[in-house]
């Protein structure tokens, strides 16, 4: 009974010793092959890293020199997803073909999408030199090799000036794009953070508009008083200076007459007027025949001394 004992001991010692180095085996394996798999990940990573360039903001004015093909994606855009691997396969094939290979998150880079006036997804630019064009042919790996290599993208007009990603006014553009995706967070962590209604949202946006208008308005004002300064109405006083000078008796008395004599002659002048203004009032009365009423009563004047004549008969 006893050595029957003890060989089963020895017997479940072995095993347990068995499992045990199994357990280290499997333990070290799957160490090995997470380790693997991650290294692997980091090389994938690496690779595609240095095929295709992830454009930003940061970044984004190395394109303006050499060659580049750039596409501009959303990781949610289903044609996105089915470009991706002709886009990483095309990026392979960079260095064969003399250009380089860039890719834009919008989602990322909103002030990029911005710049470029990016509307639809997928969208791809040629920038040769700082000139920029938009592909618009087919999207395959095949169609976007020949556009380089037979240099079709020399047909297609550049985008003109005024509209290129380094001009003032895509600048401009860009800074908008990133002002509506910052407004956009803090009306999402107003809502689901806070727990504020959209509409109390609104209004508080509201709020600062006008708030920034009127701050904005009184800049100018203020800039604009201290260019153009506003010139003060003062009135001249207008000093009268008399002057007086020493007059002699005798000059006095010359002035005197002179003064009378130009008066005397007026007096004669009124009355010489007044007298040429009645004698042709008296020629028109005299040219004027007399009325109904004058002539009637000269009639009855004349009329009694008829009548005595014919009572003295």
């Amino acid at each position: 009974m006893c050595s029957c004992s003890s060989s089963s001991n020895m017997a479940g010692q072995r095993l347990s010793l068995r499992r045990a180095d199994m357990l280290k085996y499997d333990r070290s394996s799957s160490w090995m092959c997470a380790v693997f798999l991650t290294l692997a990940a980091r090389l994938i990573a690496q690779t595609d890293a240095s095929d295709v360039l992830t454009v930003t903001d940061a970044n984004w004015t190395l394109i303006l020199q050499g060659e580049w093909m750039i596409k501009f994606y959303a990781p949610w855009c289903p044609a996105c997803q089915h470009l991706q691997t002709d886009w990483e396969s095309l990026g392979r094939q960079g260095e064969s073909l003399g250009i380089s290979v860039g890719r834009v998150d919008v989602t990322q880079q909103p002030g990029l999408s911005g710049r470029f006036l990016v509307t639809t997804l997928p969208t791809i630019f040629h920038a040769k030199d700082g000139n920029f064009r938009k592909y618009v042919s087919s999207r395959t790996i095949e169609d976007i090799q020949a556009y380089v290599e037979q240099k079709k993208w020399a047909t297609v007009e550049p985008v003109p000036g005024w509209k290129s990603p380094s001009s003032l006014l895509m600048s401009g553009m860009a800074n908008l794009f990133r002002l509506s995706v910052y407004i956009r967070q803090i009306h999402t962590y107003l809502t689901n953070t806070l727990g504020i209604p959209s509409w109390g949202s609104y209004v508080i946006f509201a709020i600062i508009t006008l708030f920034m208008g009127l701050m904005l308005g009184l800049m100018l004002v203020l800039i604009a008083d201290c260019i153009w300064p506003s010139r003060p109405k003062h009135r001249a006083d207008k000093t009268v200076v008399i002057v007086k000078e020493e007059v002699s008796e005798e000059e006095v008395e010359d002035i005197l007459m002179e003064e009378k004599h130009t008066s005397d002659l007026d007096i004669e002048s009124e009355r010489v007027s007044g007298d040429e203004s009645s004698e042709e009032e008296g020629a028109m009365s005299d040219d004027q025949p007399p009325s109904e009423g004058a002539a009637e009563s000269s009639v009855r004047k004349r009329k009694p001394p008829a009548q005595h004549t014919t009572e003295g008969t």
